[in-house]
């Protein structure tokens, strides 16, 4: 069992190996916890088994039993190969892992509301079926998964001004005859934010991508941190401090800070070309607003909308 980087990563925390996706250091973490405690957690979390949630078909995924269960078995379970998790419960486990360790039944419909009244006729709240971690191990969690989206394989989901925590997936498809299928892989992202006081939980999953590296930063990372960070700001979540910087690795782009473009003449805009590209809107000489606003850090090269007018009209 090899790591996915040719020669590996050398010595590492597990930290690092979250941080990487190890299976070799996840192979080892599953060493040390054992098959009963590595299998209560994946029946705590609510693997193996359906989960409750308001809709028709919702499969049980597949798991090793675990009498068949030997030393090949727990390091594949380990770092999830040749078992299947439905995406309801990744989210509802990924859920209770950062929300202080509860587990909660999943559902899709909050209520139904009078059309002619606007009154709730009926409401749906949260049914907690068991607290599963404490809250210093969910932030732990928290801590790890962080670092995953701004030192790991998750830097593509990297949202600047916001906290976001997540891990990536790359999972080999079984063929026929029971045997894995090359090049052939479900790659996925899972990511949370703000990390520090989550709102929201994005599952991105990605079957068979064409023409690219299937590996699940390469792919849905980057999808999975445009969800979210276009959803942060919709739900206008404050910026945050105190987050991790992130870690740019070739192909990453660098950032710049977003210029105050507003007051300056059509002319005055080819001094900021160097670093952005500005899309001009509007009837004018002067620019009057802009998107996104000044102070907003975007990577190198980035589109900024600004709209001309009068000066009399700023």
């Amino acid at each position: 069992m090899r790591c996915w980087q040719s020669g590996g990563h050398g010595s590492q925390t597990y930290l690092e190996v979250v941080q990487n996706s190890c299976n070799p250091g996840f192979v080892n973490l599953g060493q040390k916890l054992g098959e009963e405690k590595l299998f209560t957690y994946i029946d705590q979390f609510g693997f193996g088994e359906k989960t409750g949630i308001d809709l028709e078909g919702e499969s049980t995924g597949i798991l090793f039993d675990e009498e068949q269960v030997g030393p090949v078995e727990l390091a594949t379970t380990a770092f999830g190969q040749g078992v299947s998790v439905t995406p309801i419960q990744q989210v509802t486990a990924v859920a209770a892992a950062i929300n202080g360790g509860y587990l909660y039944e999943p559902y899709v419909v909050k209520g139904v509301v009078d059309p002619i009244t606007g009154e709730m006729v009926e409401e749906r709240e949260p049914n907690l079926r068991e607290r599963i971690i404490s809250t210093e191990t969910s932030e732990e969690v928290k801590r790890a998964l962080e670092h995953v989206v701004a030192k790991g394989t998750g830097r593509g989901a990297y949202v600047h001004g916001y906290r976001v925590g997540g891990k990536t997936g790359t999972a080999q498809k079984v063929g026929p005859d029971g045997r894995y299928l090359e090049n052939d892989h479900i790659v996925s992202f899972i990511g949370f934010a703000p990390a520090d006081d989550p709102e929201l939980l994005v599952y991105v999953a990605i079957d068979n991508p064409k023409d690219v590296l299937q590996f699940g930063g390469v792919v849905a990372s980057p999808i999975g941190g445009r969800i979210i960070g276009d959803s942060l700001r919709h739900l206008d979540v404050p910026i945050r401090e105190g987050g991790l910087e992130k870690d740019f690795q070739w192909p990453d782009m660098p950032t710049v800070e977003v210029p105050n473009l507003v007051g300056e003449t059509v002319n005055d805009l080819q001094q900021y070309l160097a670093n952005i590209t500005i899309e001009v809107e509007g009837e004018g000489d002067v620019v009057i607003s802009q998107a996104p606003s000044s102070g907003t850090v975007v990577e190198s090269g980035s589109t900024i909308r600004v709209f001309l007018g009068d000066e009399e009209t700023q």
